[in-house]
């Protein structure tokens, strides 16, 4: 057989196993609560995983070593952010989140957590965040749709609304049959397809340029600075990319993940692994970056056109056209975990939090999971339409997205936990602050291109929660008993 058989073989392969872990889901799921979270009863390891691949897209695989094969290691202050990020989020959000949300009606979403952790007045918030979720992840599926057809152009030759039919079919169909459960699944089988290609390209790229010392002296022959962490650095770039790490409190795709694990006292070794599989994940894309300036260099008559290519070239030199195969379905795995996650709480959002809410009409269990399936390829299919014509400033917006999630539910997530005396109007009023500081900021080239939005978003939107809860707080001794119980829940998983 040919290389360009192997390869696609390997790909059909991935395919037809996330097909059958969506029918896995599909009889598993039952009602509302298991298609949209599972029954919360996700195991440590599926928790740490799904998570881990929620996150990552395929900027891990293709965008962060294409960065470190131009610029060496002055790129690292991102990744160290978002291995901070990941580890306080497990840390402190992940144990109260999953107590809270039980505690206040048994909440399957972030947006009726805030509804049930508030009481009163909250159900303008509740559709407020559930239309900021859905418009923002609309978008965001729309980039990822968009880079599995750019994918399949360049790996394969084919026309990029094939690509993007292809990725964008086998992503809707297990995510619409299997749910939450189909999901999370299939996010383990990736997450460690991605995983171990991470591993495994730099470790054999440094024997194929002849050890760590050649690798280094041929990387640094390649990028004088390849090795200096503030080489084109400045004060404000480098906080920057370290407040990337912020956004994790406020991504609904992965703290749901919180909520659906089986107990609090499961999130400290789901903590461990997820922590675990983000440093050596994103060690090994660093390491993948400086091993190709490395290859590069030592084989001038190798062309490598596109930077962030060089996990996927490295793969089909050093490997097996059929395992090459493997590596191109992983970046497929970072793509449609990413894609998958974002779909269904898109789809929560519109069932749960605006349709349960505006109409308020009561249904069977059936009535939702159906009307759950028919909103995931709803949004799909308007996710397929914006990314229809090959649109770069849709990928763009994943940045944007990101610090918009970040500012908008990143405060009001962290106080609803911490803070008893957090109000609705709060809330609210920091989603908004948080949101509009994103949007404004991120849109104008002068502040965008000296600070990162996600910086003023934040800490405005905090700043405004705070003021605005002192001045609204008024006594409810039943929120306060509510709280109370999530933090002795979550303080007992800790002993």
């Amino acid at each position: 057989m040919s290389d360009y058989t192997y390869q696609l073989l390997a790909i059909i392969i991935y395919f037809i196993g996330m097909i059958l872990i969506g029918l896995m889901g599909f009889r598993k799921t039952k009602n509302l609560d298991d298609y949209m979270l599972g029954g919360r009863q996700l195991g440590p390891l599926a928790s740490a995983l799904s998570a881990g691949a929620s996150d990552m897209s395929q900027w891990l695989l293709m965008g962060l070593p294409g960065a470190l094969y131009v610029a060496g290691l002055v790129e690292i202050w991102m990744p160290i952010g978002l291995a901070t990020g990941t580890w306080l989020n497990w840390k402190i959000v992940a144990p109260r989140l999953r107590t809270y949300t039980q505690v206040a009606n048994n909440s399957i979403t972030i947006p009726s957590f805030l509804d049930n952790r508030f009481k009163r007045n909250a159900k303008v918030l509740r559709v407020v965040s559930g239309i900021v979720i859905l418009l923002y992840f609309t978008f965001y599926v729309s980039s990822g749709m968009v880079a599995g057809g750019v994918f399949f152009q360049s790996a394969f030759g084919y026309d990029y609304t094939t690509g993007l039919l292809i990725v964008g079919g086998v992503t809707i169909l297990y995510t619409f049959i299997g749910g939450f459960l189909a999901v999370s699944y299939t996010d383990v089988v990736q997450g460690t397809m991605m995983f171990l290609a991470l591993l495994l390209v730099p470790i054999f790229g440094i024997f194929a340029t002849g050890g760590l010392k050649e690798t280094a002296s041929s990387a640094m022959a390649f990028n004088p600075d390849v090795f200096n962490l503030f080489s084109t650095a400045t004060f404000a770039g480098v906080v920057s990319l370290l407040a990337w790490g912020l956004g994790y409190f406020g991504q609904p795709h992965i703290i749901i993940r919180f909520m659906a694990i089986k107990s609090a006292q499961e999130t400290r070794t789901a903590r461990r692994i997820g922590f675990g599989w983000v440093v050596l994940s994103l060690g090994g894309a660093i390491a993948t970056g400086i091993v190709g300036a490395a290859y590069f260099q030592q084989n001038v008559d190798v062309t490598l056109s596109n930077s962030e290519a060089v996990f996927l070239i490295l793969g089909q030199i050093l490997f097996h056209p059929f395992i090459a195969g493997m590596m191109l379905a992983a970046v497929l795995a970072a793509i449609m975990s990413t894609v998958s996650s974002q779909l269904l709480v898109s789809s929560s959002a519109l069932v749960e939090d605006i349709y349960k809410v505006v109409f308020k009409k009561e249904a069977s269990q059936k009535f939702y999971v159906n009307l759950g399936r028919i909103a995931v390829l709803f949004i799909a299919l308007i996710a397929i339409y914006f990314a229809w014509e090959q649109n770069d400033t849709i990928l763009s917006l994943v940045a944007f997205a990101w610090a918009g999630f970040g500012s908008s539910f990143g405060p009001v997530i962290l106080l609803s936990l911490y803070w008893k005396k957090f109000t609705s109007a709060g809330a609210l009023w920091a989603m908004v602050v948080g949101a509009i500081t994103v949007f404004v900021w991120g849109n104008s080239k002068v502040l965008s291109g000296f600070l990162y939005e996600i910086v003023p978003g934040f800490t405005l939107a905090m700043i405004v929660a705070i003021v605005v809860s002192r001045i609204t707080y008024k006594h409810n001794p039943e929120i306060e008993a509510e709280f109370d119980e999530a933090v002795a829940l979550a303080k007992q998983s800790n002993d």
